[in-house]
């Protein structure tokens, strides 16, 4: 049965990373053992992280000064480390607030220093990207979220920064070009577009380590992983394979048409949005996602039918987020424009049958 997977995280893989990872749970290398079992200080699990740190940086174009970690705890653990790595208790780190995840980081932040948030959209449900605000050249460290999960908005051009310059990027990482030296520190989750869940990419220039008075925890001290190459302690094995596989399929397709083909899933389904009647979009067309496409039904009373009518052509996990409702299609990497082609076609053959 053909699926087309539109979830939100975790998400859809590439079909030969797919392949690739379950021939390796069986056996992995010729070992006898699947990558399951095989201990993380293996020459042959070793060689895996090696990889995977090395094509990250290829793919970001990042030179040593940068290091690149496979941690675990998710995003979330990162609005905790990044404060109390780099805000001092007298200090103040600036926040640009768009959307649940960026007011998550934000809190937590709070919780080690003073934060301003430069700019926020929630009064308007996070329909929008603000766009005039200062940052403040004295703050520890200026904080963004590339791309919004739950409310279908994304950064389409980057904010600069007079200071420290930290992105949540979980959404939309490697899915697009970006000059990424501009940041000092980067960190995404896994599970959208590079890899499952479990493993959580941190990317840090290791220069700005090291200059908190206060003691951090031995686990929650990035200078602790860039140490011991994320092998302090158990690193997530599975996981890392798998995102060593997936980006090995990014760089063979190439970070430039891998963004080409983000670009036109996200505009086919948008035009089919602005053109059907039934169809209407939450938020604004400039700062519109090309990861997550949010949209409901000018009348709503006809969502349950149409949520019926997508399922019944196999098209999974377009439900919205409760804070949104209606609908949600995600169009990570792995997602073919086929998947896409396939929801724009139930579009108009619901709007048909309503004709």
């Amino acid at each position: 049965m053909k699926v087309h997977n539109f979830n939100a995280g975790p998400a859809i893989l590439p079909q030969e990373v797919v392949q690739e990872a379950a021939k390796a749970v069986l056996d992995f290398n010729n070992s006898g053992m699947g990558i399951l079992e095989i201990s993380h200080r293996s020459k042959d699990f070793m060689a895996v992280m090696d990889e995977a740190q090395a094509l990250v940086k290829e793919l970001c174009g990042l030179g040593d000064e940068y290091k690149v970690l496979f941690l675990q705890g998710g995003a979330s653990t990162q609005f905790m480390m990044i404060p109390y790595n780099l805000l001092p208790q007298e200090g103040t780190a600036a926040y640009l607030d768009t959307g649940v995840w960026a007011n998550k980081a934000l809190k937590e932040a709070k919780n080690f220093g003073t934060v301003n948030v430069v700019a926020s959209s929630k009064d308007s449900n996070y329909s929008f990207i603000p766009k005039d605000y200062t940052v403040p050249a004295d703050a520890a460290y200026f904080h963004i979220t590339t791309n919004n999960t739950i409310y279908g908005t994304q950064l389409q051009t980057l904010p600069k920064s007079p200071t420290l310059y930290v992105a949540d990027m979980s959404s939309d990482f490697l899915s697009r070009r970006h000059d990424f030296s501009q940041f000092d520190l980067i960190y995404a989750g896994a599970q959208k577009n590079v890899g499952p869940a479990g493993a959580t990419i941190v990317i840090v220039k290791e220069s700005i380590l090291g200059k908190m008075s206060r003691v951090i925890p031995t686990m929650l001290d990035y200078r602790t992983h860039v140490k011991d190459g994320s092998m302090f302690n158990t690193p997530p094995v599975f996981s890392t394979y798998v995102c060593m596989l997936t980006l090995r399929w990014i760089k063979k397709h190439g970070l430039a048409n891998i963004e080409k083909m983000n670009l036109d899933k996200a505009t086919l389904l948008y035009n089919e949005i602005d053109r059907n009647p039934l169809f209407k979009g939450t938020t604004a067309v400039e700062d519109r996602s090309w990861m997550n496409v949010n949209f409901v039904m000018n009348d709503a009373s006809m969502e349950e039918d149409f949520k019926k009518f997508a399922k019944e052509r196999n098209l999974i996990g377009i439900a919205g987020h409760r804070s949104v409702g209606g609908f949600r299609a995600s169009l990570y990497n792995a997602l073919p424009i086929e998947s896409v082609q396939a929801l724009v076609s139930a579009m108009q053959d619901f709007e048909k049958s309503k004709a």
